[in-house]
């Protein structure tokens, strides 16, 4: 029987292609954001995938959705951060409106799976 892993899902798939284009994206931000803005919107970033992964692997429907919601709230985590980053000039419209067009994709997969795993409570 093949082993059925948390990078089949989609929503993890989406979720580390973000945090890999945060990673990317934040190489430019100021030096002196270093250990704030960049450190938390990378943080938040791995979170997303992270809490994913970890709730795939639970066994009961509420351990599912707990770990599906932290990684919701993270997107909305990051999305301040990207409104912030947007205001302080460190990310153009542009980059802006893709990291939001691929936050609300992840949102939206996150969403289903939560409400997938609610519905077995």
């Amino acid at each position: 029987m093949p082993i059925i892993s948390f990078t089949s899902l989609i929503a993890w798939q989406k979720a580390y292609f973000l945090t890999l284009n945060i990673y990317s994206i934040t190489e430019s931000f100021p030096i002196s954001e270093k250990f704030g803005l960049v450190s938390q919107i990378r943080r938040a970033s791995t979170s997303i995938a992270s809490n994913i992964a970890e709730g795939f692997t639970r066994t009961s429907a509420k351990d599912k959705v707990r770990f599906y919601e932290i990684a919701f709230g993270s997107t909305i985590e990051i999305y301040n951060h990207i409104l912030i980053s947007e205001g302080l000039l460190f990310i153009n419209q542009e980059v802006f409106e893709k990291l939001e067009k691929d936050i609300i994709e992840v949102q939206k997969l996150l969403w289903s799976i939560r409400k997938g795993a609610r519905s077995r409570i």
